[in-house]
């Protein structure tokens, strides 16, 4: 049975496709029979050579780009790694070894499928998911793919774990069984400051500023100018430390997952679970919003400009909120002032 059916409305004088599947109709855009008999047999052909179809558009897609019939997965991530540095490089180079992939690792982007995805989805991770869509979207915006390969709203979730902040007596048990003077110090800047690792270790004396007690820096992250008051216990860590040069030496010279390893194993001597270096930003983050500091300043503190973001981080925090009665009073005291 053919799909398309050829429909005219005398009132409108115009011949119409009717879809037999779907039960709807669209106007063909003539009201000559012959034209419209025509356009029928070509909805009709096109239904029942799918197919065939995909391969001449491959043929017509390998002629405007040679190198497309033989393009693999593996030359995407590899392609896309290329084009990374720093930081961002080396979490691509370790995300491509992912094993979740080798099964469309060698699949050329042509010859791929929605079930060759869902099946890398299904056997993967959430890190997994996230690098996938980005390498699939690397693809289409390159036009190495005429098409999506997973439709956007058939993508899984992306759902972390749930993280949580590192709390005030958690922090002061670190702190009491650290012998290391340069981690002691360097966990405690994390507490006040709110920095992530990597920035904060890589801070050097000449990035403090005593005249006005602000630290800067650029997120490495983002590229993000932070600059941030300290108070007075930050300045007492900041004055034991190095006047010139990098605040943490050691520190600077490691890599990020070394400096993890170093504060696992202290957690591991007090029993803490659940918590990393990470955790502290997410404590500074809660801590700011329950001292009622202005969601902006928290932003700009924290290196993001995205509210959403800056929201996830402070999602655990309990505010209380003031009575209206205390605001209508302070407003009616500014105004008695004011006159």
């Amino acid at each position: 049975m053919k799909r398309y059916r050829l429909v005219y409305r005398g009132l409108r004088d115009m011949y119409y496709s009717f879809d037999t599947q779907t039960k709807t109709r669209a106007s063909l855009g003539t009201n000559n029979a012959a034209e419209a008999q025509r356009l029928i047999d070509s909805q009709n052909e096109a239904a029942q050579h799918t197919e065939m179809n995909l391969q001449i558009a491959q043929v017509y897609l390998q002629h405007s780009d040679p190198a497309l019939a033989a393009r693999t997965w593996q030359d995407v991530m590899k392609k896309i790694v290329s084009l990374k540095a720093g930081s961002t490089r080396e979490r691509w180079e370790n995300a491509i070894k992912d094993q979740a992939f080798d099964s469309i690792r060698y699949r050329k982007l042509l010859q791929t499928s929605a079930e060759h995805f869902l099946t890398v989805l299904t056997t993967g991770t959430v890190s997994t998911n996230v690098f996938l869509r980005r390498a699939h979207n690397f693809a289409i915006g390159m036009h190495w793919l005429p098409w999506p390969v997973l439709p956007r709203l058939q993508w899984p979730a992306i759902q972390h774990k749930d993280k949580r902040a590192i709390t005030l007596a958690e922090h002061g048990q670190i702190i009491q069984r650290e012998r290391n003077p340069e981690l002691k110090a360097f966990y405690e800047l994390l507490w006040h400051l709110g920095a992530s690792q990597s920035d904060l270790a890589s801070l050097t004396a000449e990035d403090v500023n005593w005249l006005e007690r602000t630290a800067s820096f650029d997120r490495q992250k983002t590229g993000v100018p932070v600059v941030i008051t300290f108070g007075e216990e930050a300045a007492a860590i900041l004055k034991a430390r190095p006047q010139t040069g990098p605040l943490f030496p050691w520190l600077a010279q490691l890599h990020e997952k070394h400096r993890a390893k170093h504060f696992s194993k202290r957690l591991a001597t007090v029993g803490i679970s659940g918590v990393s270096l990470h955790s502290y930003r997410y404590a500074w983050a809660e801590r700011a919003k329950t001292a009622g500091m202005p969601e902006r300043y928290a932003q700009q503190a924290l290196g993001h400009s995205s509210k959403a973001f800056a929201r996830s981080y402070s999602k655990n925090a309990l505010v209380v909120v003031p009575s209206l009665e205390a605001y209508e009073h302070k407003t009616a005291q500014v105004a008695v002032a004011l006159n």
